[in-house]
């Protein structure tokens, strides 16, 4: 894959440390010849992010929060003012009150249904309204990041069901109105992975573990392969595909029923 994204130059948003499938995709990008920005929220975040940013070659780093307008205006207004173009983003940004990721999905409170609403689905819109007037004029990409449980009920997954439905959906919209542009709109739907959102999902050792067990390929996603994913839709080689969601999770989407060894 080396410089399949040659001369190309994105944004990345959500990278909480080096296990993070934001940064198994920026890294993969770095690889492939991209140069990367990087967003990030709150001085925490920040001090994470700096050495791995700088192992990218990238000293372009912004704090945004994506529930403020202001926030995410300036923002864009920095990336602008340092690229006047750019030809991706990948928006790796979600959230949900972990006390509601248990018990039942009845049990949602209105407050906490719509900041994760705002936080993991509205905030692609968002940021795709910014992001697309400095496309080039070859188009560009916007890439998300979703889960089985838009479709497929997840134990202690709950509201993040809805919401990450909800992303998916937004997915094929903005795929939409923006393909006139030349712009791919797509989303990657990884397995459950080893990283610090997934810890907040209660049991999500039993579930990497079951996943690992029974998935056509016997395996969990990796980085690597999110990552690689990642490449091909922002390459040139990505240039037809638009409004879809790419299952990268070992197969597993496909099965009814777990392997004989595991009922």
């Amino acid at each position: 894959m080396t410089n399949m994204l040659a001369g190309k130059r994105g944004l990345i948003m959500g990278v909480a440390n080096e296990r993070s499938i934001a940064w198994g995709i920026a890294k993969a990008m770095s690889e492939a010849g991209a140069e990367l920005a990087f967003t990030y929220q709150g001085d925490a975040f920040g001090k994470r992010l700096e050495p791995l940013a700088a192992s990218v070659g990238s000293d372009f780093m912004v704090d945004v929060d994506v529930t403020d307008d202001a926030s995410l205006d300036d923002a864009f207004e920095a990336l602008g003012a340092r690229w006047p173009t750019i030809d991706f983003v990948v928006h790796a940004i979600a959230f949900s009150d972990k006390t509601e990721l248990t018990g039942r999905f009845l049990n949602t409170s209105r407050a906490n249904f719509k900041h994760s609403m705002d936080i993991s689905a509205y905030s692609f819109i968002d940021v795709a309204r910014r992001a697309h007037p400095m496309m080039t004029e070859n188009g560009g990409t916007l890439l998300t990041l979703t889960y089985q449980g838009s479709n497929r009920v997840v134990p202690n997954y709950n509201v993040m069901g809805v919401a990450k439905a909800a992303l998916e959906s937004a997915t094929r919209y903005l795929a939409n109105d923006l393909g006139p542009e030349g712009i791919r709109v797509n989303a990657i739907s990884p397995g459950p992975m080893k990283t610090l959102a997934g810890a907040a999902i209660g049991g999500a050792r039993k579930t990497y573990k079951h996943t690992d067990q029974n998935a056509p390929l016997r395996s969990n996603a990796t980085l690597e392969a999110v990552g690689g994913t990642a490449v091909y839709l922002a390459s040139d080689a990505g240039a037809c595909t638009t409004g879809e969601i790419i299952r990268v999770d070992g197969g597993f989407h496909v099965l009814g029923m777990p392997q004989p060894d595991y009922l």
